[in-house]
């Protein structure tokens, strides 16, 4: 059919209409968990919290819309990946280098119901591309292959407005490394490092080799609705790891790891991690700071809307003696935790060492913590434990309305707390006080 010469300038018009509206269409549909505030309000100490749900099921409902304007798609499989059960380091290599050299905005697609098996592979900016990770990446197992990566496995390097998302996985394989020394020669499963205008969302990450998803260097990040998982006897799998990082937004995840569900360093400032499942694991942590004599610093974080279940921690700083800096303006509220040991603890006496750490004067200065309306069951007759410093206490430590009683039922109902150099102000009921 040929268009009569009277028609065209209204055909044009119609296209044009049709093209600008059709402008930035590559929309994503993320998966919507169940919110968690309701759940804060069904649990009693007697009775363990109804907790939402994160499965596969919902995480793989994820669909991409791609129309005629949206960027331009670079599959892996065009470059050579085969998903058989062989290496596709290069073929993924070759795709990101495609994708970066394309002069509109591009992204590189995983398809999904297939499994890619990686060697460490860095991922370097500048570059304009997106990832839609749809199916499963899987780590190698042969230690060889990270002799010279520096303990990193999914590296991405100044990679700027970088999205990566699409209800895929990511497989660590770490169960070989768990079982040797677990701080040697171990990568980190996903690295951003230096990324700016960042978004990471809706991905299973599963079985680190150590750390699950690091952050370090970043500016504007957004990590939401990610289910982080390892059993709780792997060593070393913290799930997110917050460095040198500002203005990061954590929601919506659920972690159950064998170590820290969320781990905030050195560097790190204006964080918020809010709607947070966490169990197993070693609960949500500030720290540790100030090791080697080094200073350190962390402000403005935010622990909110928050679950804790079966965790070796709760919500905990811990620093090094002989530090410097300081971890101030934070804030831990809206928190349940179902038998927890250690619910809340600030220890500015941390050593993760077999020999005694020696004495020392200075430490890294903790001050402006506020704890409001958190309440549940602790593991450990001792709820809350402040061990701060002599030479710097604990400053501007702010409780509201918090309620954590013994697990078990034959123990007494109020719990202990144990506070050395530590100055504390109250309001509401707050249980168990300290009694210095």
């Amino acid at each position: 059919m040929f268009l009569k010469p009277h028609c065209l300038p209204l055909f044009i018009t119609l296209f044009s209409l049709s093209l600008s509206s059709c402008l930035g269409s590559y929309r994503e549909h993320p998966l919507h968990p169940k919110p968690y505030h309701p759940y804060f309000h069904t649990f009693g100490v007697s009775n363990k919290p109804n907790y939402p749900t994160l499965n596969s099921a919902d995480l793989f409902n994820y669909n991409i819309e791609i129309r005629t304007s949206a960027p331009k798609i670079v599959n892996v499989d065009a470059f050579g990946a085969k998903a058989n059960g062989r290496d596709d380091s290069q073929a993924f290599k070759k795709a990101w280098k495609y994708a970066c050299s394309s002069s509109q905005r591009a992204t590189l697609v995983v398809p999904k119901k297939k499994v890619y098996h990686l060697k460490p592979i860095d991922l370097s900016g500048p570059c304009k591309s997106a990832i839609s990770l749809n199916g499963t990446i899987r780590a190698t197992v042969n230690h060889s292959d990270y002799e010279r990566y520096e303990g990193r496995w999914l590296y991405f390097d100044k990679v700027q407005n970088l999205r990566v998302e699409g209800g895929g996985i990511i497989n660590g394989n770490g169960r070989t490394w768990w079982e040797n020394s677990c701080k040697i020669n171990k990568a980190l499963a996903v690295t951003f490092n230096e990324c700016n205008n960042l978004i990471v969302a809706s991905l299973l990450i599963k079985n680190a080799q150590q750390m699950h998803l690091s952050f370090r260097k970043c500016v504007n990040v957004k990590a939401f609705n990610l289910l982080v998982k390892a059993p709780g006897h792997s060593p070393n799998t913290d799930g997110i790891h917050v460095t040198e990082t500002q203005n990061i937004n954590i929601n919506n995840c659920v972690i159950g790891t064998g170590d820290d569900c969320i781990s905030i360093v050195s560097g790190s400032k204006n964080v918020r991690a809010t709607g947070i499942t966490c169990g197993p694991g070693h609960g949500i942590s500030i720290g540790s700071l100030g090791a080697r004599k080094s200073a350190a610093y962390v402000s403005n974080v935010l622990v909110n809307n928050t679950i804790l279940s079966g965790t070796t921690n709760g919500v905990r700083i811990k620093t090094w003696q002989g530090g410097s800096g300081y971890a101030r303006n934070i804030r831990f509220q809206n928190i349940v935790m179902y038998n927890v040991s250690n619910p809340i603890i600030i220890d500015q006496n941390y050593c993760d060492q077999q020999k005694p750490c020696p004495k020392q004067v200075s430490a890294v200065r903790v001050s402006n913590v506020f704890y409001k309306n958190m309440r549940g069951t602790s593991a450990s007759r001792v709820a809350m434990k402040f061990d701060c410093s002599k030479s710097f206490p604990c400053r501007g430590i702010f409780f509201q309305d918090v309620a954590l009683r013994p697990q078990e039922e034959e123990q007494e109902d109020i719990g202990k707390a144990s506070c050395a150099n530590v100055r504390l102000s109250y309001r509401g009921n707050v249980s168990p006080p300290c009694s210095s």
